[in-house]
């Protein structure tokens, strides 16, 4: 296990970071998990003994039943805190009341502290913001936002699923305000799914930001479970058809990835999870197990390093369509390459 800088901060991660979406099982979470606490722990303490020190959970998962499993589980397998980074989110729904939802500052102070006492911890290394809330003003949440670091209870903020503008316009009002600033980013990168390529990573280089991939097997579909004969695997996308991707060019990135795989004696899974380690601006890839088997297979991933000509094979199988203005930059930043 390799460990990078998250963004401009100086704290270090791992590579991989560990999601906790397969814990609990509340609501309309069985279809991504249903572990309870001997799995959960156990799968806490197989992360831990693979290297990784990164771990990811959100209040919304399973309304807080993630986070209770996760809390308890470090609790009892004695391991320190200062060893680990612990990451949460807020935006989601908690509840009915009509506040309980969004990024009002209402909301934000409420469930920080919720977290918290679910986490039995009195402080997050990360908190994101978990989506955009279109009626509250980037403002108020960037300032209740600061104030949570403020007062000790998260050390950096972090956005997942926001528009490149709103990033940037929140990290305006920041540094007119002398307000923390995001550190990281949390957005759904797969080798099926490189959408990000477009506006995302060219800001997280620009600024200095982590970016840590969700769904890097795309919902499991890049897992090689799934294949133009056998559509249906048992997997959570026989029952939770998410993220969204293209599925026809889906399959033609998995027979590149299954030749490649066989290069190199492993799963398929490993392979997609390589390439996303491979790519630019990366820092640490979240991966999810229901089995310490997935769970090792994942971690195993790490030990592949892929060649130029295999980077350019599941490249070009797996490019973006050129959009504007994309192409009318790159057609006009010809005239300013100098002449070797």
């Amino acid at each position: 296990m390799k460990y990078n800088y998250f963004g401009n901060t100086g704290m270090v991660v791992s590579e991989l970071c560990f999601g906790t979406m397969t814990f609990g099982g509340e609501g309309y979470w069985k279809a991504i998990g249903v572990l309870g606490q001997d799995d959960a722990t156990a799968l806490i303490k197989g992360a831990v003994d693979g290297g990784i020190n990164f771990i990811d959970t959100a209040n919304i998962y399973s309304y807080g039943e993630s986070e209770k499993l996760l809390g308890k589980a470090i609790k009892d397998l004695g391991i320190k805190r200062n060893e680990l980074v612990i990451a949460t989110k807020v935006r989601g729904r908690m509840g009915a009341g009509q506040n309980n939802v969004g990024l009002s500052r209402y909301h934000i102070m409420q469930s920080v502290d919720e977290s918290l006492e679910r986490l039995q911890m009195d402080h997050v290394d990360v908190l994101y913001v978990h989506g955009v809330d279109p009626f509250t003003p980037v403002e108020q949440t960037m300032h209740a936002l600061h104030d949570v670091v403020a007062a000790g209870k998260v050390s950096y903020i972090s956005v997942c699923n926001w528009p490149a503008w709103m990033v940037m316009k929140a990290h305006g009002i920041a540094a007119q305000n002398g307000w923390n600033k995001f550190e990281g980013l949390q957005y759904f990168y797969s080798i099926a799914g490189r959408d990000i390529e477009r506006e995302i990573v060219p800001m997280a280089l620009d600024q200095k930001l982590a970016i840590m991939p969700w769904s890097p097997l795309a919902g499991g579909f890049m897992s090689g479970k799934y294949t133009r004969d056998n559509q249906k695997s048992g997997g959570r996308r026989d029952n939770f058809d998410f993220p969204p991707i293209d599925k026809p060019k889906a399959f033609d990135i998995i027979d590149v990835l299954e030749v490649v795989a066989q290069n190199h004696q492993v799963s398929v899974a490993q392979i997609a999870l390589a390439w996303v380690r491979h790519q630019a601006g990366v820092t640490s890839t979240i991966i999810g197990a229901k089995t310490i088997e997935q769970l090792n297979d994942n971690i195993q991933s790490v030990s592949i390093t892929l060649s130029a000509d295999e980077l350019k094979m599941l490249d070009d199988v797996s490019a973006l369509n050129k959009e504007y203005p994309g192409w009318m930059v790159e057609r006009q930043s010809g005239d300013r390459v100098l002449n070797s």
